[in-house]
């Protein structure tokens, strides 16, 4: 039965109201941050020293984004970035989806040994050192494949896609090995085209921890040209002399006269603002799966 024509109550007129706050409320608090960030990129880094700056640009400029811009090393790590991003959530998600239409597989031999193995990896790893001896050992230092490799399986990945493929008719699989499918044209033929929502959600989610994952670089990686541009900017964070630096890199030789236009503060905030937008460009095209991608995991076995 429909809700046509029920009339509501001031109670719930009321609490209406005040949800509808409350969620205005929390979209401002986080949405601000990152309005916050871009209107300081806009502004002209002597006076953000100065503070105040909330809304708008107190002293517009672009001169920040043109010196983020002209810096080649940063679009080489956006470069990097996009690269280990494409290909590294390409391979994770097809070794992860291959792991878990194997697990959900009742009569795998050993099943519950390989589950029980892998749930441990997700509170306890190796340690530091060991994992840093390891990748040393695979000769992988200085190696673009180190951003990807150590992230290949991703055992939450894997535990909702095998709910997922559980989920899935059997009478799917009977017809195709009817038809004389065995389980990898099965596995490519019949489940992978119809696990559309979460083969989206979870790329989407792989993608963005590629995207933003900072520490491996940081740690195996030496070469300037190999850095994503997440480790890029916790270098421009991390450094107190960034207008100067980006004044060489650059050529410009009026450094005096850029520093009263653009401080380190001013280039961090340009620096992370073109690092984030490309990522969130992303969402939009894969927000109609969300709710049914996401609401896997929330299934039964």
């Amino acid at each position: 039965m429909g809700c046509t024509g029920v009339k509501l109550t001031w109670q719930d007129k009321s609490l209406n109201m005040i949800n509808y706050f409350l969620l205005l409320l929390l979209a401002l608090v986080t949405f601000y941050p990152f309005w916050n960030t871009l209107v300081m990129s806009f502004n002209i880094g002597s006076d953000t020293s100065l503070g105040g700056i909330t809304f708008w640009p107190r002293a517009f400029t672009t001169e920040n984004y043109k010196v983020v811009f002209s810096n080649d090393q940063f679009f080489q790590s956006l470069l990097i970035s996009a690269a280990r991003a494409v290909s590294g959530t390409l391979l994770s998600i097809f070794f992860t989806a291959i792991f878990a239409y194997s697990m959900s597989k009742k009569e795998l031999i050993g099943r519950s040994g390989y589950m029980v193995t892998a749930v441990i990896t997700m509170y306890f790893s190796g340690g530091l050192i060991p994992t840093y001896l390891w990748m040393r050992e695979l000769h992988l230092f200085n190696n673009f494949w180190v951003l990807i490799i150590p992230g290949l399986i991703s055992v939450w990945n894997m535990i909702v896609f095998r709910t997922f493929f559980a989920e899935l008719p059997e009478g799917l699989e009977e017809s195709a090995k009817v038809d004389g499918c065995n389980h990898f044209g099965i596995f490519f033929r019949i489940v992978l085209p119809v696990s559309g929502p979460v083969l989206a959600t979870l790329s989407l989610f792989t993608a963005v921890y590629l995207w933003n994952e900072w520490f491996y670089a940081g740690i195996y990686i030496n070469n300037q040209n190999l850095l994503p541009i997440q480790t890029y900017l916790m270098n421009v964070i991390n450094s107190n002399s960034f207008a100067e630096q980006m004044a060489q890199l650059t050529g410009t030789t009026n450094v005096q006269g850029m520093k009263s236009t653009v401080t380190s503060k001013s280039l961090q905030m340009a620096t992370l603002m073109v690092a984030t937008i490309p990522i969130i460009m992303v969402y939009p095209f894969v927000q109609k799966y969300f709710v049914k991608g996401v609401l896997v995991g929330s299934l039964k076995e």
